[in-house]
């Protein structure tokens, strides 16, 4: 399992707009369409990787605890399709079925939006604030397969809970870590 690390973009950075797929409802979500009044919310996920498959269960527990609470969440799947058959949009929507994601999951087949958020690994996290500035990038937690750590997404969790709250978010952060972003060979 090699392990790549998040890059780490620079806070307050603008979130960079994207039009996507959701691979569930088919429908075209835009950057300000998931923005909610308190923030966004952008994971780089996908379906094949074992960190992601790691943090499934806490990630379809984020989604719903956060729901309707202010910050508006989206996973992204920027993975090369064609040769992880697992990430393609069917693969996606099984996962996302069968985790019980309440947020959208979209599908960035030409692989700009993971580049424009510099996104490097999966899963990839990144938390704007209501003004789309970037102010957590990194970590869901310290778990990882294999450590012993229990998942609870207490990193995460604390920046999006002190971003609902109004309050600065520390910007002592450890980058996430998992499998790098698969990508295509010609791009």
């Amino acid at each position: 399992m090699a392990r790549t690390a998040s890059t780490m973009l620079a806070l307050g950075t603008t979130a960079p707009d994207f039009s996507l797929v959701d691979v569930v409802s088919g429908k075209t979500i835009t950057r300000d369409q998931a923005a909610r009044e308190r923030g966004l919310l952008v994971m780089f996920l996908c379906a094949h990787c074992p960190f992601v498959q790691h943090v499934n269960q806490e990630l379809e527990r984020l989604g719903r605890d956060y729901a309707g609470r202010g910050i508006g969440i989206v996973a992204i799947s920027s993975n090369d399709a064609v040769t992880y058959q697992e990430d393609s949009p069917p693969g996606l929507r099984h996962q996302a079925k069968e985790q019980g994601f309440q947020f959208p999951y979209l599908f960035d087949d030409s692989q700009d939006v993971a580049r424009s958020y510099e996104a490097a690994c999966t899963p990839d996290f990144f938390l704007f604030d209501a003004d789309k500035k970037l102010v957590y990038r990194g970590q869901l937690d310290g778990s990882r397969p294999g450590n012993g750590i229990v998942v609870d997404g207490r990193d995460l969790r604390r920046a999006m809970d002190l971003v609902l709250a109004g309050k600065p978010v520390a910007t002592n952060q450890q980058p996430s870590i998992g499998c790098g972003i698969k990508w295509k060979q010609n791009g």
